[in-house]
């Protein structure tokens, strides 16, 4: 059995305030699926004696996917790129996190190529730059996307990754590097805490590999060597392991059998901490299975959304214009083992309002919970966003989420800003 779900003082206030108030344009649709039996819909939590002064927390965001609209709203007139403004709305969220990681769904294009967008990605180098202002300190690679620029691209992503000293994880440019974890240190008042960053992939988009003698280029592992490697990367150092699979079908809004069986048998693998679920487009609901660390269970967050994308209601689904924001509290007493205590969330959506499936057309990202004052939309909307909107596609990602763990106020660093450890 699971124990009852405990929301914290956070939850307990924004519950109250609600109770007073892809890639392709295919829809892919979807029904509820079957849930993973012994789970439960999450909440954060605080645990007797539990001081924040002891914990941290990581955040993770939906997929970075710029459409060809998304780096053209980038373009600067003097040349160049700045994405920076276009995720300015998530910033005092994304650098709040003490760990910020996110879920690169596309590669950069090759040295001297030009950007391009759906069905081979290519994003230039700008993008990770923008990241990096906005607060992320690294991301995961391994996804139907990572060949889309071939070798060229995926080696070019990672050296920028690294020249813009970030942390990456999922695509590899030799065999050594396709073995390690991204660790990250973090510090506060000279205590120490290793957090541990696997990525891996169950989708190609049907296409070869560009060489198919380096198979490790992008990790496609099963929950058995996912298992494998995080207990790996507990014995170089980690307290705390986190992996990113990108997995199941798009615009569904619950996880599928393949799923929940993958995260069954990695949560009984025993050695991973939290989950985090791309590739669907849209939310889908966080839960805590038995299992996981200590049997002390494992997070799930089953899917993000969409982080920067030009997807919305014209091309695919009305919820593939929001995602969500993660947020895991790290509990890091000095005389016990660090733990996942509980996972937060919080609503994002884009602004393409107005436009057409064919027109190309992007202002930026928001966190929603910015865009709201007692339970309504703000009267001074940014960008084409109006209170209809903003309150439908608030209303339906709780909806999908659940109120358990919802955040309205951003989270304040408390921890130094991570180190971040090569991968060689």
């Amino acid at each position: 059995m699971r124990r009852a779900a405990r929301p914290g003082l956070a939850v307990l206030g924004v519950t109250a305030l609600l109770l007073g108030s892809g890639c392709s344009a295919d829809d892919g649709g979807g029904s509820p699926q079957e849930q993973p039996s012994g789970s439960q819909s999450v909440a954060s939590s605080d645990g007797p004696g539990e001081s924040q002064d002891d914990s941290f927390t990581i955040l993770s965001a939906g997929d970075v996917l710029p459409h060809t609209a998304v780096t053209d709203a980038a373009e600067l007139p003097e040349g160049g790129w700045d994405f920076t403004p276009l995720m300015a709305g998530t910033q005092d969220w994304v650098s709040g996190a003490d760990l910020a990681l996110c879920s690169m769904e596309v590669p950069l294009v090759a040295p001297g190529q030009s950007p391009s967008g759906y069905p081979l990605f290519g994003a230039p180098a700008e993008l990770i730059e923008g990241l990096r202002e906005i607060g992320f300190d690294g991301c995961n690679t391994a996804n139907n996307h990572s060949f889309d620029g071939g070798i060229g691209a995926l080696e070019n992503t990672l050296e920028t990754f690294d020249a813009q000293g970030m942390g990456h994880v999922g695509t590899a440019r030799t065999a050594e590097e396709a073995d390690a974890a991204q660790m990250y240190t973090m510090e506060r008042d000279g205590r120490e805490v290793t957090v541990a960053h696997l990525s891996t992939t169950t989708l190609h988009n049907g296409s070869p590999l560009p060489v198919p003698e380096e198979p490790w280029r992008v990790t496609d592992v099963g929950p058995e060597e996912l298992s494998a490697q995080a207990a790996q990367a507990r014995q170089d150092g980690a307290d705390i392991v986190v992996a990113s699979v990108h997995w199941g079908d798009e615009y569904v809004h619950t996880p599928g059998e393949g799923e929940i069986a993958y995260a069954e048998e990695l949560a009984a693998g025993g050695e991973v901490d939290r989950v985090f679920g791309n590739h669907s487009h849209t939310p889908q609901p966080i839960e805590e299975l038995d299992g996981g660390p200590g049997d002390d269970g494992m997070w799930v967050v089953w899917w993000m959304g969409n982080f920067l994308s030009n997807q919305d209601v014209e091309c695919c689904t009305m919820e593939t214009a929001t995602g969500t924001m993660t947020m895991a509290t790290v509990e890091a007493p000095e005389d016990g083992p660090a733990r996942v205590s509980g996972v937060e969330w919080t609503p994002v959506t884009n602004d393409r309002d107005g436009a057409t499936m064919y027109d190309e057309v992007f202002r930026g990202i928001w966190a929603m919970a910015d865009l709201m004052e007692d339970g309504a939309p703000i009267e001074e909307l940014p960008g084409e966003l109006d209170a209809q909107t903003v309150q439908q596609r608030f209303d339906r990602v709780v909806e999908v989420v659940g109120e358990e763990g919802l955040r309205m106020e951003a989270p304040e660093q408390t921890w130094d800003p991570p180190r971040v450890q090569p991968r060689d």
